[in-house]
């Protein structure tokens, strides 16, 4: 696992006949990761941390003091991380289920793409993902470091104490948090706590990924970070014409077209280029935005070079077509079983957008 980067751990899950199913780790912040554990003598300290924020949303800042007595749930992420998007249901539900026995959930926001640092951009998201308990503003890393955190999601469940009792790096263990969650809030002496664990049918870009059908892991697009790129040529940072090979291996991908590489992103210049990409999963998703603020950038989608249609993402009609109009993660296909190897390819019929990542589920 990078500790820059978000988590892709896929982990052995047991069924409830007591079969067990093994998956291989493939990369970061792809894959589930359900590691937790006590850590109850661990010295209060990273609460402490919230006190050094200067922006809050949907609160008013909320410091160590004020939340002692309480039972704390800290959830790390950032807008355009797939892995957090999928755990959102339940942590959503846990904060309106739980919040009259006294739980507070606190979202810490620490971007990983530099639009992300924007506050009406996590404005905006927080307020199209229903995202109503308190989030903190965390650009400088600051809360990030005092709970030496290293992922995108994780979530930390600390007690009336301000103790650190239980922490979870990425998607799946969802009971296992949820029993603790009502632990520490019989310990804090709350009565009539639920005994019963909620249920949760994520929707659309929320759903669950087809663990078993992923094939294809996280690519950056970005000169710094970015894997298997075919274009004729290779990457070079700046400004150049590329072109697709005729044939890709799985998970290759491609530039076609005036585009300039950045070490973060690739921008296209000129209307008319395309990025392809070899994939193996149900879902496809590619973080990308419009440069400028307050532009539109249409754009339409191919899978296996022909439109979509029953297999098209939320983002994009049956055919292909869609309109990037912010910055953050847009789902382009889902596709129905089986699942096998496809060719995508996204036209933009517009310049002057910006890609930074695929993520797939």
């Amino acid at each position: 696992m990078k500790k820059t980067g978000r988590i892709l751990l896929i982990a052995t899950i047991a069924t409830a006949i007591g079969a067990s199913v093994e998956a291989a780790v493939r990369s970061e912040r792809m894959a589930r990761a359900m590691t937790s554990q006590a850590a109850s003598s661990r010295a209060p300290t990273e609460l402490s941390s919230l006190g050094e924020a200067t922006q809050w949303l949907n609160s008013e800042p909320l410091t160590a003091a004020g939340l002692r007595g309480h039972v704390v749930l800290v959830d790390v992420w950032t807008f355009t991380c797939i892995n957090w998007l999928r755990t959102m249901p339940h942590v959503r539900a846990w904060a309106d289920k739980y919040k009259n026995n006294g739980l507070v959930v606190i979202g810490v926001h620490a971007p990983e793409f530099s639009f992300e640092r924007n506050l009406d951009n996590v404005r905006r998201s927080a307020k199209e993902l229903k995202v109503e308990y308190p989030i903190v503003i965390d650009n400088d890393n600051v809360i990030w470091r005092a709970f030496d955190n290293h992922y995108w999601p994780a979530l930390y469940l600390i007690d009336a104490q301000g103790r650190i009792r239980h922490q979870q790096m990425g998607e799946g263990g969802y009971d296992q948090a949820e029993t603790i969650i009502q632990q520490l809030l019989r310990e804090a002496g709350s009565a009539d706590v639920p005994k019963d664990l909620v249920s949760v049918d994520g929707r659309g870009i929320e759903a669950a990924a087809d663990w078993g059908n992923l094939r294809s892991p996280e690519n950056y697009l970005g000169f710094e970070r970015s894997e298997n790129f075919a274009s004729t040529g290779g990457a070079k940072l700046g400004r150049r014409v590329y072109a697709a090979p005729e044939k890709f291996r799985l998970n290759q991908w491609a530039l076609s077209g005036d585009w300039t590489v950045g070490k973060e992103a690739v921008r296209l210049n000129e209307a008319g280029g395309r990025i392809s990409y070899r994939f193996h999963a149900r879902d496809l998703h590619l973080v990308m935005g419009p440069a400028s603020r307050g532009s539109s950038i249409r754009f339409r989608v191919r899978i296996d070079g022909r439109p979509p249609e029953a297999a098209h993402g939320g983002d994009v009609d049956e055919q292909g077509n869609g309109v990037a109009r912010e910055q953050r993660l847009y789902q382009l296909i889902r596709q129905a079983k089986p699942i096998a190897g496809r060719t995508f390819e996204i036209e933009f019929l517009d310049p002057g957008v910006e890609g930074y990542s695929f993520t797939f589920g």
